[in-house]
């Protein structure tokens, strides 16, 4: 057997969490004495669990669930004045749910799905927003956090969702919405928190937040994590993963402020297989009807195999920003950064679509494989502040942006990996191809082998942008919000094949632009009315993902119009802070339109001619009922259709003549209906208790509606007790109920299984 894996260096996260207890044992001895006189001056209400430390936006306490003002100088009002729906997720939410990924974190916000991925789509978080693949659409502090990954929240302060097309806030894709990481950074004061948690399936998770101050305006801050788990309900897969996070501030409290800082992350998996999609007959040449996945009759089959099945990730980014004040009114922010992500892997997709499953009960452990780095350079130059102009009174942010991306793919040469046909006698007798769908065996022996295929594409993005927004007050109960932005995105594709070398590029211009009417018939309440636009680029995933808007090889056969998919999207809202403005209400109806989807019109040609649409109704609560009392719940109404899909062909661009058409039919991974809750209450000052509810409806995975994964409800519990006022207890049941669902869907073979029943007990420590 030979492999040789992509040189991405992963240590044992054992060492770190090592370090870590040694770092909680040192520092709670060094302080336990003094803490109860000593931590109310330097923090309060900091405690951890599970390194979830968000803190989001502006909250009016640092344990509410509501928010009043995102964290990014776009958004030029606050959110009860913004005229769009953005949920952004706090401190206390997080903390209180147990989230450690951002998967985790985006179950409490409904309207979310995940897609799942296997080669052409990279491993990793694929959101859904509204209907629309957001995996290309996600930002650390207002950056492009581009590059396939599972991204962790030890060093996140918050989490802002932002729905409904996007474009003039970010650039290219965004149609359905966009999601903003904003980072921890050093603060005044000094304080500490760590926290391990122990629970079900031999999870440990250890963490320390540590900041510093070693000037009268400089701080330095360290966060550090590791992670190891098995999964419940999942034979054999297991997850390990550690980071490292320093951040140092100059000019705090001044008017000039330098931040510098680092964030190194490694996993090291055995990633899950997912379980294939069933047949509805068993005919050799069946074709899906209204399939869901079939695990042979027990929920923990897993179908990969551990002597060949890995998946290892590295993230390193390095970030530079300065922020200079002319005057309360005027600052000018610099940000320069400079990230590198990689995965290396082979996986079992199972069976592939191949009949086995159907036909014998068995099924092909196809190899998946991918090799990728991808490698990002920005910088981002924004002016922020208000004026006064003929009376009206401005909120305004203008900026420019260059940035490089570069995505290296490639992968392994994986033998034997065509379909077997795995009759009843090849299981356990292959070589490890072949097993069985009632009762595999992942601890067959793998003879084949694995060697590094250094074919690949090497695909170059450059994107230069201009944009600006306003708020404008015309008078105390009217303000008019508007947005505009400027890209030049060009992309550059180069594969190197066997048969030799081929090249695709694109050039893009486009603008976007957003405005929103808001009236406020009282001061703690709006209504609104919106339009935003957003705009997919040819190869905007710059070869981190398969996309419908892709790019045409020279000299291919196939055409293309090559011009930016658009959406628009038609709001009107309402948003009010009650209960002594302590809870935030927000309902909303909308519609998103793609009017120019690239799609199949005749053989071997694409035009942008295609159009799909979405029209729904969102619902949200945040804060505080009463002083005890919390809650943090949504409802999302998505009603989807393929307006016109075009013509249905393969991969190569020819028209099937003899399928029926997905005209019609509702978009892949958007459900219908889903609901989120999540309440706690506080029983006594020293103990809260809490629980949550969360609702996704059926979820198709193709275009044509055949294949599905069925509508679920998951509860959770948790309860919290302060056993000192440095110590805090919390444990976690999540999935109280050990229901079996699937939380992602794959347009042909399989979909992903989430959890079981998992119990989690944390104990943090705060100084």
């Amino acid at each position: 057997m030979s492999r040789q894996q992509l040189k991405i260096p992963v240590s044992s996260p054992r060492l770190l969490a090592s370090a870590i207890g040694v770092a909680i044992t040192a520092t709670s001895a060094a302080h336990m004495a003094q803490a109860a006189e000593s931590t109310d001056s330097k923090v309060q209400g900091n405690s951890i669990s599970l390194g979830a430390t968000t803190v989001t936006g502006e909250a009016q306490d640092q344990k509410s669930y509501q928010v009043e003002k995102a964290s990014s100088q776009k958004y030029t009002a606050p959110l009860v004045d913004t005229p769009r729906s953005v949920t952004v997720i706090p401190q206390q939410v997080l903390q209180d749910t147990a989230a450690t990924s951002l998967q985790d974190a985006l179950r409490t916000v409904p309207g979310i799905t995940f897609g799942a991925g296997e080669g052409g789509n990279p491993q990793g978080d694929r959101p859904f927003i509204r209907g629309f693949d957001a995996q290309a659409d996600m930002y650390l502090d207002g950056v492009r956090d581009a590059g396939g990954q599972t991204r962790e929240i030890f060093d996140i302060e918050s989490i802002e969702v932002s729905k409904g097309p996007n474009s003039s806030f970010g650039g290219r894709g965004s149609a359905g919405g966009s999601l903003n990481m904003v980072s921890k950074a050093p603060k005044l004061g000094d304080f500490t928190n760590g926290g391990f948690t122990y629970g079900s399936d031999q999870t440990r998770r250890y963490t320390v937040d540590v900041n510093r101050q070693f000037l009268d305006t400089a701080a330095f801050r360290l966060n550090l994590m590791s992670h190891e788990q098995n999964v419940s309900g999942r034979d054999a897969v297991n997850y390990d993963r550690w980071g490292v996070a320093p951040s140092l501030t100059f000019g705090l409290g001044t008017e000039n402020r330098l931040n510098v800082s680092y964030y190194h992350l490694e996993s090291n998996d055995l990633p899950d297989s997912g379980i294939p999609y069933g047949y509805s007959n068993s005919s050799k040449t069946a074709v899906h009807g209204h399939d869901k996945p079939t695990d042979g009759g027990d929920s923990s089959n897993f179908y990969g195999l551990k002597d060949r099945d890995f998946r290892k990730t590295r993230v390193d980014i390095s970030t530079i920003s300065f922020e200079h004040d002319f005057s309360d009114a005027m600052t000018l922010k610099n940000t320069f950064r400079h990230g590198n992500t990689g995965q290396d892997y082979i996986l079992t997709q199972p069976d592939d679509s191949q009949h086995n499953v159907n036909q014998y009960g068995t099924v092909w452990r196809r190899a998946n494989t991918r090799v990728s780095t991808t490698e990002t350079t920005t910088n981002q130059t924004d002016l922020f502040g208000n004026f006064q102009v003929m009376g009206f009174k401005n909120t305004y942010s203008t900026g420019v942006e260059f940035t490089r991306e570069e995505t290296r793919a490639s992968g392994y040469t994986v033998s034997p990996n065509s379909n077997p046909n795995c009759t009843p006698d090849k299981v356990g007798n292959s070589g490890g191809q072949c097993t069985s769908l009632s009762n595999p065996n992942p601890n067959d022996v793998w003879t084949g082998t694995e060697a590094r295929n250094y074919y690949g594409t090497n695909t170059v993005g450059v994107t230069k942008a201009a944009y600006v927004f306003d708020t404008i007050e015309l008078d105390p109960k009217w303000l008019l919000n508007a947005g505009l932005r400027y890209d030049a995105f060009s992309t550059t594709a180069n594969t190197n094949a066997a048969t030799g070398r081929t090249k695709a590029s694109n050039d893009s211009n486009f603008f976007n632009w957003q405005t929103g009417l808001v009236w406020k018939p009282l001061d703690n309440g709006s209504v609104y009315v919106s339009y935003a636009t957003s705009a997919s680029p040819p190869g905007g995933i710059v070869g981190e993902g398969a996309e419908g808007n892709g790019l045409i090889a020279q000299g291919s056969n196939i055409t293309s119009d090559l011009k930016p998919e658009e959406t628009v999207n038609y709001e009107l809202g309402t948003k009010w802070d009650v209960f002594h403005d302590r809870l935030s209400l927000t309902a909303a109806i909308f519609r998103t339109e793609k009017k120019n989807t690239r799609v199949l019109t005749d053989s071997f040609t694409y035009q942008n001619a295609g159009e799909s649409r979405v029209d729904g109704l969102e619902l949200s609560a945040s804060g505080k009922i009463t002083e005890k009392w919390q809650v943090f719940a949504g409802y999302s109404y998505l009603k989807s259709e393929l307006v016109d899909p075009g013509q249905k062909g393969n991969r190569n661009g020819s028209i099937n003549t003899t399928a029926v058409s997905d005209k019609g039919n509702e978009m892949p991974n958007t459900p219908k209906n889903s609901f989120s809750l999540w309440t706690t209450y506080e029983v006594m000052p020293k103990l809260t208790i809490g629980g949550g509810a969360f609702y996704v409806d059926e979820v198709y995975g193709d275009t044509a509606n055949t294949v599905y994964v069925p509508a679920y409800t998951r509860y959770d519990a948790m309860a919290s007790y302060k056993l000192t006022k440095n110590i805090d207890l919390q444990l976690n049941v999540q999935n109280l109920t050990d229901k079996t669902y699937y939380d992602k869907a794959y347009a042909a073979h399989f979909a992903s299984q989430a959890a079981g029943r998992t119990a989690l007990l944390t104990t943090s420590f705060h100084f």
